[in-house]
């Protein structure tokens, strides 16, 4: 039973952050840019302020896709000695794509994970409380 919960919430992260949902409905979208986050969900309202992927989405598509391609174009060096126009037509080509193009995926999985998983700094659950009690008042008062 625990590990069917586990699943269910991987896939939901997985799946909001690949198609750029938002993580709370599903229906919203979680960027209003390429790499820039929407402020709330036009839908359900979830305000992304929560959000802090900060360098993770780098430090992912390095680790998994930058890596993995240097040793291919080292391979491809030692093994053939390729000309340079070889390099500078494939090499950095294949590298600057497969590096960009999963960093939207991988923000909007680090997003939904972070949502989905309650995950917030260590030592900030006060000043969080602090800020959102300060919020609650605010509303209130103007209301």
């Amino acid at each position: 039973m625990l590990s069917e919960l586990g699943n269910d919430k991987l896939r939901w992260i997985l799946w909001a952050g690949w198609h750029g949902r938002c993580p709370e409905c599903g229906e919203g979208k979680m960027f209003r840019s390429w790499l820039k986050l929407a402020d709330r969900c036009e839908v359900c309202g979830l305000d992304f302020r929560f959000a802090a992927p900060d360098d993770g989405p780098a430090f992912f598509s390095q680790c998994f896709v930058a890596f993995p391609l240097t040793f291919l174009v080292l391979w491809l060096e030692i093994a053939y000695d390729p000309p340079i126009w070889v390099h500078l037509f494939f090499s950095i080509p294949l590298m600057v794509i497969g590096c960009v193009l999963p960093l939207r995926p991988i923000k909007g999985w680090l997003v939904a994970s972070q949502y989905v998983n309650k995950a917030q700094e260590s030592g900030t659950e006060h000043l969080w409380a602090k800020l959102h009690a300060r919020e609650e008042a605010d509303k209130r008062r103007d209301q």
